[in-house]
């Protein structure tokens, strides 16, 4: 049973993966309040699943790009855990977790997390691909750079709020920049899971004490 987290930014998700299917989930929006949430959810996530502590077998965290103190908490929580127990850790970059559910799909995709100040930590995709393939680097902008390194038609997915959305809208048009709904652009462990038990399958797991967070600035 694989254990996720991912609290990189004001979103916050969690999840139990048992190789088959998401067995829990819970997503919320944390206020800046990560550091006392998330024990307290993890233990909710358990109970619900009717998981006990000794059956986690691994664990995953999102390694960023997002906030300094919210990526922090997470994978320092999974580090925790993982050296006191002797557990596989796999670090997910938090984008590729965003892309990974809507692909393949027939468009290049653009992922996106808010990184305040009216700046959004971003990357794009290739959409032929079932597995995220990222075309360059991860990246920090606001929206009219960020449409300035890119090229339409494409699929928009993350944490856009209704000023961006038509932002985007009205520069490109509704036929060049797709928008995922709300509900599909929501950052999901169950996602951040699934990748990191593929890399486990694979053997490509991370050392604990230096596996570190992506940060942007």
């Amino acid at each position: 049973m694989l254990l996720a987290f991912d609290t990189a930014t004001q979103f916050a998700s969690i999840a139990l993966y048992d190789g088959e299917a998401v067995r829990a989930e819970l997503n919320w929006r944390t206020n800046r309040r990560h550091t006392v949430e998330l024990a307290p959810q993890v233990d909710n996530l358990m109970r619900l699943a009717g998981i006990a502590p000794h059956e986690i077998t691994a664990l995953a965290a999102g390694i960023g790009p997002g906030s300094y103190t919210g990526t922090r908490i997470a994978l320092s929580f999974a580090k925790g855990v993982a050296l006191a127990r002797n557990l596989p850790l796999m670090g997910v970059p938090i984008l590729d977790a965003l892309a990974y559910p809507h692909l393949p799909q027939p468009t290049p995709l653009c992922t996106l997390a808010a990184a305040g100040r009216g700046r959004y930590v971003w990357a794009l995709y290739r959409g032929d691909s079932p597995q995220p393939r990222r075309l360059g680097d991860f990246h920090l902008d606001k929206l009219p750079e960020l449409l300035a390194h890119l090229q339409p038609p494409l699929l928009f997915v993350g944490e856009l709020d209704a000023d961006a959305r038509a932002f985007l809208t009205q520069t490109w048009g509704e036929e060049n920049a797709i928008l995922a709904s709300p509900a599909q652009a929501t950052r999901r462990a169950g996602a951040l899971a699934e990748l990191a038990w593929l890399r486990l399958q694979a053997g490509e797991i991370d050392d604990p004490i230096s596996l570190s967070p992506i940060y942007l600035t």
